[in-house]
């Protein structure tokens, strides 16, 4: 992709709009029939000592052409969703660390060193623009849950549920 131009930035507000009334903390032009390497990226809130989502603590992240040049060699199994899949969660093994480089919304090259949850956010959604889903990529077939039996199994919260979805 090439073309930074007004179509495509109206694309990127209404992947971040689609996003966000989905609860969503990540969306790829593929999941909206979309063919561009471009993804959305909201990471979790920080919180106060009560829970609270402290507010202004997100970061919006626009990915155009992201590729991963370096991983850790730690991976880190985690529970992960996916709007493309609504209702079910699975375990996932990723890298604990990467680094990505890829271009902002207006085609200016961005490099970012990610760790723990928002190295995850990063590897699903750039796994969609290769075609892979969360699902591909399960630590065991049966380590795959609907959002009810995840919680009623592991006393999960919905909090905790809708956190792992992307």
């Amino acid at each position: 992709m090439t073309s930074f131009d007004s179509e495509f930035q109206q694309l990127v507000d209404d992947m971040i709009e689609t996003m966000r009334a989905a609860s969503g903390v990540g969306l790829a032009a593929p999941q909206v029939e979309v063919p561009l390497r471009v993804a959305v990226i909201e990471t979790l809130p920080d919180t106060d000592e009560e829970g609270q989502e402290i507010e202004g603590t997100r970061d919006l992240y626009v990915i155009a052409n992201p590729e991963i040049v370096w991983a850790a060699r730690e991976m880190v199994d985690g529970i992960e969703g996916c709007l493309s899949i609504p209702g079910y969660l699975g375990e996932v093994a990723r890298y604990q660390a990467i680094r990505v480089r890829a271009q902002d919304r207006y085609g200016n090259k961005i490099r970012l060193r990610l760790r723990d949850w928002d190295a995850r956010i990063f590897q699903h959604e750039i796994d969609h623009l290769s075609g892979v889903l969360y699902i591909d990529r399960l630590t065991a077939p049966e380590n795959f849950w609907t959002e009810e039996k995840y919680m009623a199994q592991f006393g999960a919260s919905e909090d905790e549920v809708e956190d792992a979805v992307t």
